[in-house]
């Protein structure tokens, strides 16, 4: 007991020079005859009111007093030190005032610590209440501090409160809500939750609470009927957008949705109405399924798509529906594109060229549609624009390509599209004009990566820093199969398959199969200074080993295999497609690590690429006869090798000499995308034949500059006809200055509210801008902003519209742009929904 007074006393001289003490019960004089405080002197009132009173007022004005009177407080008018005691302070013993003198509060607040008595019983919320207590506080501040601490958060904010109250419901428990009960707070909670965001009931509970906030925020959104004010959206959707609190969200809008009939709502919904709105999960869903049905039956654009996927990128269940998003996105591309070409070629090389203009995207856009929808949650919501979409590919796309290609085919004496350059010429044409000007140049080739996957990474390069990258096509041998194709970009002047059962090509008479003998070939045909490694190998160099090897060598081969090694396996080829973005992935590590080890010059290409079709292979798509002959050497699934082989009307026939090559060996290639039956063997994954997309390889050139040359686009707020605001939404709209390029990037900034001292008072919007279109409107974003009641505390000030972007690496925002807003909204402005 002596210790708490002691302290109870130190903490009033604090702020107090003259403190009385009475003791009513007269239980506590020999407490106050042992204490001893430094600098403070004890006196003892005893009929002796005047001496005191000249004593402390007049001979020592400055020192510190503890005045002690055994016995009850005298009433107001036998008080002769009464003007002393109300100027100064008075110490008590009772509960309440130890209480108040253990948290620093003044007598004011006795009647507040009275009634929330069981609160203070705890030492920890106690010491949890004094740890937020400020010496300005109001008891309406000290009770929200106090409801803080029966909520477990250390932010005494509404917000925050139900934020932890609203995870507890989700978790199934209502032990804090139970101790706001205990302590006499729930009153003042359920007035807290009237007064921030107009929540009233007969019956309050928290479960009601987030049953009515879903229910009227969905409505403000719907132009339905709602009872709460602005603020509850505001909260909803920083509390949906809050880490902390995700799966609490998830949760109860899981429940809440089943309790308002969410489903049956959405059903007489147009999806365009709710791209906005993204409190329920099942919204996504409504919008997913609508918009697959209308792009089945071709009531959208792919603009429109592209736009609508775009804004649904802001949603809270975006990262659950990504893949279906962009599967969506992909196909509207696909089916746009696919409505607009025309398959119509004149000669070989017309078809190369018309191929890397344009119909190469048919591939790439079937490509990522494929990928996407293997990598979503729910395939089954794109099931019938799946079908649409292989329809479409198959018999639209690579049948008529196909077909319409190998007429071409037919009526050629020799394997050529020129001007496009052929494949067995890559080092004399792209690698040789490098050693000529005695600059080193590594070539890395990807098996299997057809030309649309070169285009997509050539994106990929040139959106990374001070890199540049140029693409070319070229033809292909023939057939397009792996031991051709690298035997073809080696230093050669004479290429000839194996007269044997291996498939092997020789080049200059040298064996070509494998790294080991590839890189004999290099280092012959350059004097040592030829290089040829794995990919795998490569990349487990240390950089100081790498930088060895690349000095000790004037040309360096890598060999990279993901798509060719996944997609020529029964048990793989399904994986085809994801196979090839990893290999993306591969190969900008790879080129950052040649780039680091001192690489300026670098080249990447194909042996040869491949025709692909998800879905099982109609029986129509098999060749009709098996091949025969005097000697079958070698034969897969689009060609065959041997000698005094049979003519088929079903198969194209080549010499040896008609490809470019040396020797004897015939070979018989399936027309058009046809092909032949092997035992064990995949049929959806196939090259090998004379297709544009097994023949057209990429050519990357890679150059890495000294300086920096990626930037992010710019982006303005656009400045309507008022800047004064006058009700309780703000709507405006943001301009990206220009599209997106690979050097131009997007730029991802935060908006929101503010007063001039920096509070928020509406909800913010992440946002990003990517928007690759050229038309000006297609880059205008507008957004809505609501704001708080706290605005209201900002009227007929300036507020300001900021856009802040993240620091890189940090969780900090700099300011980007800002535009400045005159406040002048009247008491009608919560109703502005």
């Amino acid at each position: 007991m002596s210790n708490r007074i002691s302290q109870a006393l130190t903490n009033l001289f604090d702020k107090h020079r003259i403190v009385f003490w009475y003791d009513a019960k007269h239980e506590l004089r020999d407490d106050f005859e042992a204490l001893e405080l430094s600098g403070i002197e004890k006196l003892e009132i005893a009929n002796n009111e005047f001496t005191l009173k000249h004593h402390i007022l007049r001979e020592e004005p400055k020192k510190k007093f503890l005045l002690f009177h055994d016995g009850p407080q005298p009433d107001d008018l036998n008080n002769w030190l009464l003007d002393v005691q109300l100027a100064h302070g008075e110490f008590r013993t009772d509960q309440i005032a130890i209480w108040l003198s253990e948290l620093s509060l003044g007598l004011e607040f006795a009647d507040l610590v009275q009634s929330h008595a069981e609160f203070f019983q705890a030492a920890k919320r106690k010491d949890g209440l004094k740890k937020l207590l400020n010496a300005d506080d109001t008891p309406g501040v000290i009770q929200l501090k106090m409801l803080a601490v029966c909520a477990g958060t250390d932010e005494p904010r509404i917000e925050v409160v139900v934020q932890s109250l609203l995870q507890e419901l989700a978790e199934g428990d209502d032990e804090k809500v139970k101790l706001i009960r205990r302590c006499e707070l729930e009153s003042f909670l359920w007035e807290q939750m009237a007064r921030h965001y107009g929540y009233q009931s007969a019956t309050p509970s928290i479960r009601d609470f987030v049953i009515e906030l879903f229910k009227s925020c969905f409505a403000m959104g719907t132009d339905g009927e709602f009872t709460l004010r602005g603020d509850a959206l505001v909260f909803l959707k920083r509390w949906k957008d809050s880490r902390q609190y995700e799966q609490c969200f998830e949760k109860l809008s899981e429940e809440c949705a089943e309790v308002l009939a969410i489903e049956q709502d959405l059903s007489s919904r147009d999806f365009r109405d709710l791209i906005e709105l993204d409190y329920f999960q099942l919204i996504d869903r409504k919008i997913i399924s609508d918009l697959v049905r209308e792009l089945s039956e071709r009531t959208i654009s792919s603009g429109d798509v592209a736009l609508w996927v775009r804004q649904r990128r802001q949603g809270h269940w975006y990262q659950e529906y990504q893949h279906l998003y962009e599967a969506i996105d992909y196909a509207a591309l696909f089916i746009q594109t696919i409505g607009e070409v025309k398959l119509q070629i004149e000669s070989l090389a017309d078809g190369v060229q018309r191929y890397c203009q344009t119909w190469y995207l048919l591939d790439q856009y079937y490509r990522k549609f494929i990928y996407h929808t293997r990598r979503a949650a729910h395939p089954s919501m794109t099931a019938a624009l799946s079908e649409q979409i292989e329809n479409l590919y198959s018999n639209n796309y690579l049948l008529k390509l196909g077909d319409a290609f190998q007429a071409l085919v037919d009526g050629v004496e020799k394997w050529d599209a020129s001007p496009v350059p052929l494949q067995k010429n890559f080092f004399e044409l792209w690698v040789r004009p490098f050693l000529n000007r005695d600059n080193r140049v590594c070539v890395i080739i990807s098996d299997a990566m057809r030309y649309e996957i070169g285009d997509e990474l050539l994106s990929l390069i040139r959106q990374e820093d001070r890199y540049s990258a140029e693409l070319e096509p070229a033809l292909s041998m023939l057939p397009s199969y792996t031991q051709l194709g690298m035997a073809a970009l080696l230093p050669n002047q004479e290429l000839a398959i194996a007269d044997n059962d291996t498939g092997t090509v020789h080049v200059d008479s040298q064996s070509s199969m494998g790294t080991a003998n590839r890189d004999k070939i290099l280092k012959a045909a350059i004097d040592g200074r030829g290089k040829a490694i794995t990919a795998e190998d490569f990349m487990s160099l240390s950089r100081d080993d790498s930088r060895e090897m690349l000095k000790a060598s004037d040309v360096v081969y890598i060999y990279h295999n993901r798509i060719d090694h996944t997609g020529d396996k029964i048990h793989s080829e399904g994986r085809a497609f994801e196979a090839a973005e990893e290999a993306l992935d591969d190969l900008i590590r790879l080129i950052k690590k040649l780039t680091a080890a001192n690489a300026s010059n670098i080249l990447v290409t194909a042996d040869h690429g491949f025709i692909y079709q998800h879905r099982a292979i109609d029986e129509s798509d098999f060749s009709s006869v098996d091949v025969s002959g005097d000697s079958i050497l070698y034969s897969d699934r689009r060609f065959v090798l041997g000698k005094g082989l049979s003519d088929s009307n079903s198969l194209h026939s080549f010499t040896s000499s008609q490809l470019g090559l040396s020797g004897d060996v015939e070979i018989r290639v399936p027309k058009s995308i046809n092909r032949l039956r092997k035992s064990g063997s995949g049929s959806r994954f196939v090259h090998g034949g004379a297709t544009l997309q097994e023949t057209v390889i990429p050519i990357i050139k890679i150059n890495k500059k000294r300086k920096s040359d990626v930037s992010a686009v710019e982006v303005e707020i656009l400045r309507g006809g008022s800047t004064v605001i006058t009700s309780g939404q703000v709507a405006v709209a943001f301009y990206q200055v220009a599209p997106v390029t690979d050097k131009l990037q997007p730029r991802q900034l935060k908006a929101g509210i503010y007063t001039q001292s920096g509070k928020l008072i509406s909800d913010t919007h992440e946002l990003t801008f990517d928007l690759s279109s050229d038309n000006p409107r297609d880059r205008e974003l507008p957004m809505r902003f609501v704001l708080t009641r706290e605005a209201d505390d900002a009227n007929g000030e300036e507020v300001i519209l900021k856009l802040e972007e993240r620091h890189a690496g940090t969780s900090h925002f700099k300011e980007y742009k800002s535009l400045r807003y005159t406040m002048r909204r009247s008491f009608t402005s919560d109703f502005d929904f």
